[in-house]
């Protein structure tokens, strides 16, 4: 795997800051189908590629309440090797991170309905929720890859890829898309169609590999399964396990 030649100009050193995306799976048809959309043109991170939904943490992200966490395997692959600060709640802000962003950019809320008392007050970044009366849930989500983007770009994140079945989607925004309008040509892609993709970043790619090598020998997303980690050094991808 390569660096993709869009960011090839070089720029000072970033910390990578924290982020995660989102592969929403539909399993209904023998085929697996995964939901992606093209980045819009204006983007000064990799504009006009097709990507999952997903973006960088937000201070709030760690706060907001949610009704069911990861599965114990998931939280302790997530706190393998953090940079920086490590917690729980950096951990849990990773996957309630995503569950915003798959909001914000293709109008899909994973959670359950709330049951307790109103109003529902979720903080911020997720008032349509409250509205709607829709809490995250952490638990049908797995972790399945996580790459730092290479030194010297314009802009660089230390991203998590989590997977979650369409089955848990408790809503969408009728609009068909997000109210941020970032991506665009929002699609159910067969794994197959999804890789052959032109405007697919390269690590998009690999991480659509290993997903779909993945599911032939752990169609459940085990937890427990290891979790392909990459990372740049010395001028060159490499890639381990967690």
């Amino acid at each position: 795997m390569t660096p993709d030649n869009e960011q090839a100009e070089r720029h000072p050193y970033k910390r990578p800051k924290d982020a995660a995306t989102l592969l929403i799976l539909d399993r209904t048809e023998p085929t697996p189908k995964v939901l992606m959309g093209r980045r819009h043109q204006d983007h000064v991170f990799m504009p006009g590629k097709f990507v999952f939904p997903g973006g960088r943490v937000d201070p709030t992200d760690s706060r907001t309440p949610v009704v069911g966490d990861y599965h114990p395997g998931v939280t302790a692959k997530l706190s393998l090797d953090l940079k920086g600060p490590k917690s729980k709640a950096r951990v849990r802000a990773l996957g309630i991170a995503a569950i915003r962003e798959t909001y914000e950019e293709a109008g899909l809320f994973i959670g359950d309905r709330h049951d307790g008392p109103r109003p529902l007050k979720l903080g911020k970044g997720f008032e349509a929720f409250s509205e709607l009366d829709i809490v995250p849930n952490l638990s049908p989500i797995r972790f399945i890859g996580r790459a730092i983007t290479p030194p010297n770009r314009s802009r660089r994140f230390d991203t998590r890829f989590l997977a979650v079945d369409a089955g848990a989607v408790a809503h969408r925004l009728a609009s068909g898309t997000g109210p941020t309008g970032e991506l665009e040509e929002l699609a159910w892609l067969p794994l197959d169609d999804a890789m052959q993709l032109d405007s697919l970043p390269s690590i998009t790619r690999q991480i659509l590999m290993d997903l779909n090598e993945r599911l032939v020998e752990d169609s459940q997303l085990s937890p427990e399964t290891p979790v392909p980690f990459y990372f740049f050094r010395n001028g060159r991808f490499e890639r381990r396990l967690l």
